[in-house]
Order: C-alpha cells, then structure tokens, then sequence
C-alpha cells in the first residue's frame, strides 16, 4: 500500500493552443485530447468526454466523465505572472471515494497563458493506491495496480504486452533485493521502473523514470500482507 508522506509524485501536463479557444492537453504521457474549450462535453480518452471552459485569461475548469458520471473536476487558475498555475482538483478514487488537492504547477515551457509545460511535486494526500506482485512464469512477475496488469519476464529482452503490438517489457533481476524493467510504446522507451526491497522485505520503493520528466516519481509501498 503506497505511503503517500514517503513518496515524491511528479504530475506533468502539456497544454497546446491549436485554434481559437481550442487545446491540446496531453495529461502524464497519455495520447493527447483536442477540446473546443465551449463547456460541452467532448470525446476524450477511454470512453470518457472531457469538458473545458475558459471563463478568461487566467480561468479555466476541466471536467471528464465515465458513463455520464463526474470522475474529475478541476478548477485552474494562473498567477498574475503567469508562472504558476493552482488546481482546485477533485477525483473519484476506485473504492468510490473523493480525493481533492490543491496543486500548485509551474511552468517548464512556454511564455504566457495556459499553453505551455506544467509540473507539480504537491504530494496528494489522501492517495489511495495498492500493488499486488505475484509470479508470473518461470522468470517474471505480475504487477496489478488501478485494475490494471503487466507482466513482466526478467530474461532482459523485450516481450509484448497482452493484447497489444506496440507496448513491450523488458526486465532484469540486479540482486536479491533490486530488479528493474522497461516500458517501450512503438520501439521507444516509454518508462524505466527501478525497485527496491527494504532488508527486512516490508519496504518496496519504486523510482520511476519517464523520457521528458526531470524528476523521477518515487513510489514508497508498505507490505499489507
């Protein structure tokens, strides 16, 4: 179970202006989602819509939805400066319940307004997030976390994902308390994941590396069982 007090979680986001009162926003790597920023709800990634409003040019909301339902809402605002960049955030976590943070971004890239490169270190307290480790083969393991299942073999060459062409993984034992593995979308490398075991195996700590990010993530999980 993650210990959010010990952990260092970067979030990055890369807003584009692609045409009157029209972004690209691009959230932690993911495909990019072009939005009329009109307030209606659009198509957006995994079945979802995503709504965006500018009410001026220091205001804007962000609202995406499951099945017609709320699943995050967010609330920017820039500073006068526009240098940093607060978000008012609200998302439904898997066991039903609200997470709200006040984010505080800044920018990386671009001069004005909401386009630009946006990073925030605020810890999200109140995170709720578990991995589940179990064997996989001969020489991998299996890494459940949000529903969501990789399986990695640690024979150090790339194997593809199930049920996909592009996303491969590539792992490696470096001793008995550390292994690693890559993450490649389309040939390119995606993430790097480093972890590391506590002596007395209660302790995992997870450093993630992306391509783009200046500072790595840092996930420190406590053994629930």
């Amino acid at each position: 179970k993650l210990d959010v007090s010990r952990s260092t979680i970067v979030d990055d986001m890369k807003v584009e202006s692609v045409g009157p009162n029209k972004f690209a926003f691009n959230f932690e790597n993911s495909p990019t989602e072009t939005i009329v920023a009109d307030g209606t709800d659009q198509p957006g990634l995994s079945g979802s819509t995503l709504a965006v409003k500018q009410a001026d040019e220091r205001t804007m909301t962000v609202t995406r939805k499951q099945d017609g339902k709320v699943i995050v809402s967010a609330h920017w605002k820039l500073s006068p400066d526009g240098r940093t960049l607060r978000d008012a955030f609200t998302a439904v976590q898997d066991d039903g319940s609200n997470l709200s943070t006040d984010y505080v971004y800044r920018r990386t890239a671009g001069t004005s307004g909401f386009a630009g490169a946006w990073e925030s270190t605020t810890k999200p307290n109140g995170l709720k997030l578990e991995m589940d480790i179990q064997p996989y083969g001969n020489e991998g393991l299996s890494f459940t976390s949000s529903g969501s299942t990789k399986d990695v073999t640690f024979d150090g060459r790339d194997h593809a994902a199930e049920g996909s062409k592009d996303v491969t993984f590539s792992g490696r034992r470096r001793g008995a308390r550390t292994m690693d593995y890559t993450e490649k979308n389309g040939g390119k490398v995606a993430h790097l994941r480093a972890f590391q075991l506590s002596r007395d195996g209660r302790t995992l700590t997870e450093t993630l590396r992306t391509p783009g990010h200046g500072v790595p993530d840092v996930f420190v999980f406590q053994r629930t069982e």
